[in-house]
């Protein structure tokens, strides 16, 4: 049963399942890189996934009655320098390689032609669909609510919900700005997907004299995976073995990888505010839609302002 108000982030590292959701959702993130390779590479590390979701929330807000609403290269670039994710040049770079790649396309609207806008394509929308439901069906697992199930019977919260979560993440210190034993990770490309291969070999979550037990890592297999040097990755590695937070135990050839108990809280407690934006964002939604009949996409909207 769904409970009563949004699961703030204390109350989901409380919660004893939460660090195996967090394994889940984690898996399921890694099929969507192996679905889309291409896509997952322009989401590879923090600060692209800052703009990814500040692309999609432009775009999927595009309103029927304002022409010159959603998407454009300008407002774009405005809100990625805004908000430090990226330059100016990267941030145009970042959409054209979505262009290039048809993950966005060039759409005819707006009352001044000289004005570019774009919009995601088919590809963009179920990798961003399946995000979303991906940490629906983790919420639901923790409260046996039915979030997934709401939102496969009305894509109307999805639309709604994505921009006021992406919103609130960027807004969101905690989030934003992650903790020093993970930010070498999470800044780094693909390191976030490294962070989730770890995540998803974890047996067991118990702490043993402050170490949670990872298993073997190959480093080569993982940069293989993902495209990416082994020296990168064996970056990644170093800064944060230097400060203690991970380690290896046993000989070259047959180690195993551990994550101190501080890392792995930090880290829990870093996606807990992204489960938590996501939980209040579809409440939000869902009380918005249940008042309203069957409408169009700019009523919709007009009511979320």
């Amino acid at each position: 049963m769904l409970i009563a108000g949004a699961m703030t982030p204390a109350m989901l590292v409380a919660h004893p399942l939460f660090p195996m959701v967090d394994r889940d959702i984690a898996g399921h993130l890694i099929t969507i890189h192996r679905d889309t390779p291409r896509l997952a590479r322009l989401k590879a590390s923090h600060r692209k996934w800052l703009m990814t979701q500040s692309m999609y929330a432009l775009s999927i807000q595009r309103r029927e009655d304002d022409p010159n609403s959603g998407l454009n290269p300008a407002r774009f670039i405005g809100i990625a320098t805004t908000i430090g994710a990226a330059s100016r040049n990267t941030a145009d770079a970042f959409l054209k390689e979505l262009l290039a790649y048809k993950f966005l396309r060039e759409v005819v609207h707006g009352t001044d032609k000289r004005m570019r806008f774009l919009e995601t394509t088919e590809a963009s929308d179920r990798a961003m669909m399946s995000w979303f439901m991906g940490h629906m069906r983790g919420l639901d697992r923790l409260d046996g609510g039915e979030r997934e199930k709401i939102c496969v019977a009305d894509p109307r919260i999805f639309r709604l919900a994505q921009p006021r979560a992406a919103e609130r993440l960027i807004a969101n210190p905690v989030w934003r700005y992650p903790a020093d034993s993970i930010r070498a990770f999470l800044f780094a490309e693909f390191g976030g997907m490294i962070l989730h291969e770890l995540m998803n070999q974890i047996d067991a979550f118990s702490a043993v004299e402050g170490r949670v037990v990872v298993g073997p890592v190959s480093v080569p297999a993982l940069a293989q995976q993902y495209g990416i040097s082994v020296t990168n990755i064996k970056t990644m590695f170093k800064k944060t073995e230097e400060a203690g937070f991970v380690g290896w135990i046993g000989t070259r050839g047959n180690r195993t990888l551990w994550l101190s108990e501080a890392f792995l809280a930090d880290y829990l407690m870093w996606q807990a505010q992204k489960f938590s934006a996501l939980d209040e964002a579809f409440r939000f939604a869902h009380a918005r839609v249940s008042s309203l009949p069957a409408t169009t996409q700019a009523e919709i909207l007009l009511f979320s302002a």
